[in-house]
């Protein structure tokens, strides 16, 4: 089973006085705002950056809330931020981690399968392989 999801990005100009627009599949990005300025200078938009901490939190949550599921667990609560890092290596850049901050309250659950579960997420959830960066996940439990 393949399944294909896209997103599409437009660029009017170039370098820094250009000015992008980023949309997705769905309409949830529907020509948002991008470019030099949203990426390096905190102008409103988006950013590439921004875009893929999004997904990872998303994907690595998910992937988090299916093995508790699996696992037996029906309630519960699961919170992550990514901070994803973009560093300048030479006279390019490269994404070189994404940090996962956890925070989880789930009933019936010792913190140590919680976090076994959470690693195991962390290290297979589709995002975390796609990403050629170093992750950290630090998480906060609460049973």
């Amino acid at each position: 089973m393949t399944i294909v999801k896209s997103g599409s990005a437009r660029y009017e100009g170039l370098g820094k006085e250009g000015k992008g627009h980023v949309s997705t599949q769905s309409g949830a990005l529907d020509d948002q705002p991008y470019g030099f300025q949203t990426r390096f200078e905190d102008r409103p938009g988006t950013n590439p950056e921004e875009l893929v901490a999004a997904a990872h939190a998303a994907c690595f949550t998910m992937a988090l809330s299916f093995a508790l599921a699996r696992a037996g667990h029906g309630d519960g609560t699961l919170e992550t931020t990514a901070k994803v890092s973009l560093d300048k290596e030479g006279d390019a850049f490269t994404i070189t981690r994404s940090d996962l901050v956890l925070t989880g309250t789930v009933l019936g659950i010792d913190e140590a399968e919680f976090m076994r579960l959470a690693n195991e997420a962390k290290a297979n959830c589709p995002v975390s392989k796609l990403l050629n960066a170093e992750i950290t996940l630090e998480a906060t439990f609460g049973g």
